[in-house]
Order: structure tokens, then sequence, then C-alpha cells
């Protein structure tokens, strides 16, 4: 099969493999489309140390072609996506038969946007922050993935006020379809926003902007932490000083969550599932790749500014 492999000298190169073959508890699904994601950075940056070569990529969808041991037969021929801890960019990739979630009527390139990213963005609102009926909320990376879904459900739960944090504040009108209300700058972060406190800050940067957060949480608000893209030293958090405010600070960690409760990560992600089937969520697929362009894709994503999902196309339809 054809796939894409990150090798000793640091590069994504296109190679030929033999297919992977499901285990216990897995399918093989034949990928249309993967997700290029924020992973896929720190992969080739060596955040993740992996063995070389590797096949990176995780997350994809296509169709079940081959179930392991303990899986339901009428599994093949099924559409899911589905999330992994590896080998997405491929055109077979073996993944858990609880991770590969059947995605009925949606396409194949919302399917594979869907990722990871919609799973954490929901479990961020529902299940780690709460995100209540008039609750004011600061979002940073805010068209990302993860932020721009965010936004959504954060409006969908009723939010009061939405504000997020760009690279890129010109783009006021495509966040407004998202359900921001205010575009900040993150060179400008935080002096821009004066005074404003939040209920809820969902903080995927960590180092100064984590401890510019603390600063800007209302009375009983919640910073949830779920990643550190700055890469800035940890930020020290005085738990009595937070107490005095009942302020809290809350960690997500998706990738976890998939090897302890997979069970508790499937069930969100087909909530956030039924909000995209419903039209009530969108993601919106900003540039689709060859495989043999994934390099350039992953550099682009890491200098920044890009707006939407970018996808690898192995088997899907390029129309």
């Amino acid at each position: 099969m054809k796939a894409v492999v990150l090798d000793p000298d640091n590069r994504f190169t296109l190679t030929s493999l033999d297919e992977p073959v499901p285990g216990v508890g897995e399918v093989a699904v034949r990928v249309e489309y993967a997700g290029i994601q924020w992973g896929d950075v720190l992969v080739r940056g060596g955040y993740f140390p992996v063995p070389r070569p590797f096949v990176p990529g995780f997350e994809a969808a296509g169709r079940v072609v081959a179930v392991g041991e303990g899986v339901d037969p009428a599994r093949v021929g099924q559409r899911v996506t589905a999330l992994t801890s590896s080998g997405a960019y491929a055109e077979v990739v073996v993944a858990p038969a609880i991770l590969a979630l059947p995605v009925g009527d949606l396409d194949a390139r919302t399917a594979a946007a869907f990722g990871w990213a919609a799973p954490t963005a929901w479990d961020l609102i529902h299940t780690v922050t709460r995100v209540r009926p008039g609750d004011s909320v600061l979002v940073h990376a805010a068209l990302g993935g993860v932020g721009s879904l965010a936004a959504q459900f954060a409006s969908a739960a009723g939010a009061g006020r939405i504000v997020g944090v760009v690279g890129d504040p010109d783009q006021a009108d495509y966040a407004a379809k998202l359900g921001y209300d205010r575009l900040v700058s993150r060179h400008g972060f935080p002096e821009t926003l004066g005074d404003e406190r939040f209920d809820v800050i969902l903080d995927p940067v960590g180092g100064p902007v984590r401890a510019a957060g603390l600063d800007h949480l209302a009375p009983h608000g919640r910073l949830v932490a779920y990643g550190a893209m700055g890469g800035a030293a940890s930020v020290p958090i005085d738990a009595d000083e937070l107490l005095a405010q009942g302020r809290s600070v809350l960690t997500y960690n998706s990738h976890l969550l998939s090897r302890t409760a997979p069970e508790r990560l499937a069930a969100s992600a087909v909530e956030a599932l039924r909000l995209l089937g419903d039209g009530r969520a969108r993601i919106d697929v900003a540039a689709v790749y060859e495989p043999a362009d994934l390099d350039a894709a992953v550099q682009r994503l890491a200098a920044g500014g890009t707006r939407g999902k970018h996808l690898v196309r192995f088997g899907g339809s390029d129309v």
C-alpha cells in the first residue's frame, strides 16, 4: 500500500508498505482522507519521540475493510471516522473498533476533518468546564480545529459572550459564523482585553498566556489547560489563591483518555457527530493535499495563520 513515513532525516516521505492487519478489538479502514493536525508538528519536532521510520497520521475517514477478533463482522463496509495513535497517512490504517465511529451520511471530507478536534472540543465545553447559559468564554487558537468547534459548541450551550484569540484578527466576518462575538490578536494579548473577565478560558498554549489567563478568570471561573503549544516553562499555580475566588484550573488529555477510558471519548464523539449531522456545527475544509505534499502541509500548519481544516487525500474524490 501507499503510505507516508517520517524518516530518520525528519522528512515525510511517500513509500510502499504492507497493509496492516487488525488485531483483537481493532478494525482496518481503507482511508479516503486523513486529517492534518498539530500532533504532526509535535512529532516532527521531536516533542513525542517515535522510532523512525514512523507512519504518522492520527485521524482518518474511510470504510472498514476488515475486523479483528471480537469485532462484529457486520462492520465491514461501514463508513467511519477513525481516531488512531499512528498510521493514518496510508491507504489502510488500523484503529480501535470503539474509536472507529459510524458517520452515516456525513461526507468523507467532513468525517476526516472531524478527527480528534471534535470530541476534544465537545469535552472541553460539556464535560470539563461545563459551560452554562450566559457564561463568557475565551478561546485561544480560536480558528484552529478545536477552537472553531469549541466556539460553536459553547454557543449551542447558551454562552453569553465568546471571545477568540488569533494571530490574524482581520477574520472577524468568518469568526462570527462560528459564534465569536469578538476576536483579539495574540500579539496584543492580554492588554486588549482590559479588565474583562471570563467564566471559562480554553488554553492550549501555556506559559505566559496561561499566567495571563489566570488573571482574567472571573470568580468561580474555570481555565482548562489542554496543550502547551507555546513551548514555554510550566506556570506555577497557587491553589490557595484560586480558592479565595473559587476559581479552578483543569486539564484535559484526549490521547490519555483514549487509552484509559475510550468509551468516554467515543461517547463525546457521538455527541459531536450529532451536532454536525443536525447542521448545528460546521467544519470548513480549507485545503486538500496529495500524500507527496504532506511535508509542505505540515510546515504551513506549523507556521500558523491557517484557517479551517487541512486534509490529505488517499482515496477520496478530489471534487
